[in-house]
């Protein structure tokens, strides 16, 4: 992992993702360094300091330990290489048939991370959380897998502060720029809304999934753009408009990835067989009503954005 998150002088928190490429005029949450986006095409986009790395994120990187939410880029579940194509194998053969999957075809592992459990019979069958890495999983109880953790996970990071600030710890600063940085994450899933399109083009007719904080009709005009440089006859229609679902976007690409549709440098675009089939999967998602916690959870971080020294400070 990455440092993702930089802090303007104003103290807004920007992500690598709102920036060009090239040296910024950011500063690293952990030490106030200077920093520099880096955009490339091999390594992953990313902040580097553009002097000497600080001790904090050059042990986060080697361990992988920046804030993160879950289950939101990485769906593996932490399973790697065979061990994830073993459990691609059983669903098709077993999971995907609704068939009892033999004992001596489980591994251990898959059971001590809830991937997969006992049926009562010597059998046993995916659990939802065994369904994400093979994108088994309906959006709907996704949602209902996801969201405790990512409330579970500010918990975890607030009680960390809590506990290096009754202690008078010398990490206290690195773990309230640990807090910052998932606060931001968790904001910009919870403000932006989940769109489904249809899109009509010179005959052709294909779908784009993609989440925005402004109004639809200034994101529709912009995806009319982007394909009329590819097609002449375009025309886009709105057919599902999802508030506070920023969280399921990538998820969506994931489950549906077998159905990805480039057009030239576009890549969240798809072609379905059955588009109803994909609806209903969307239209089974519960409206989102953001909890008191998610609500304080933005506010905090809207306020810390406009003053940092009283969400623990930074190093200027």
């Amino acid at each position: 992992m990455w440092l993702k998150f930089g802090v303007a002088l104003s103290g807004e928190l920007t992500g690598i993702d709102d920036v060009v490429r090239g040296k910024t005029n950011l500063a690293c949450l952990y030490c106030g360094g200077g920093l520099t986006a880096k955009k490339g095409s091999v390594k992953e986009h990313h902040f580097a300091h553009t002097g000497e790395t600080c001790k904090p994120v050059s042990q986060r990187i080697k361990t992988k330990a920046f804030p993160a939410l879950p289950l939101y880029e990485h769906f593996n579940i932490e399973l790697k290489g065979e061990e994830l194509e073993q459990l691609k194998v059983l669903w098709k053969e077993y999971g995907a048939q609704d068939y009892a999957i033999p004992k001596d075809l489980v591994s251990f592992r898959w059971q001590l991370k809830g991937l997969l459990e006992s049926e009562g019979d010597g059998s046993y069958e995916f659990t939802d959380l065994g369904k994400i890495p093979v994108g088994a999983l309906p959006l709907a109880l996704f949602n209902r897998v996801q969201e405790p953790l990512l409330l579970s996970e500010l918990m975890k990071l607030e009680g960390s502060v809590e506990i290096a600030e009754a202690a008078g710890l010398s990490c206290l600063e690195e773990r309230r720029a640990d807090l910052l940085i998932y606060r931001a994450q968790l904001r910009r899933i919870l403000v932006n809304s989940l769109y489904f399109l249809e899109v009509k083009a010179d005959g052709n007719t294909f779908y784009k999934i993609g989440i925005t904080t402004r109004s639809i009709e200034e994101r529709i005009a912009e995806v009319q753009r982007d394909v009329r440089s590819h097609y002449s006859d375009v025309v886009v229609n709105l057919l599902g408009l999802w508030e506070h679902r920023g969280n399921v976007e990538l998820y969506f690409k994931h489950r549906y990835k077998a159905f990805n549709y480039r057009i030239g440098k576009l890549t969240e675009y798809f072609v379905f067989p059955n588009v109803k089939l994909v609806l209903n999967d969307l239209y089974g998602m519960e409206a989102k009503v953001l909890s008191a916690v998610e609500s304080d959870a933005i506010g905090l971080c809207d306020r810390a954005s406009a003053n940092p020294n009283g969400c623990g400070g930074f190093y200027y």
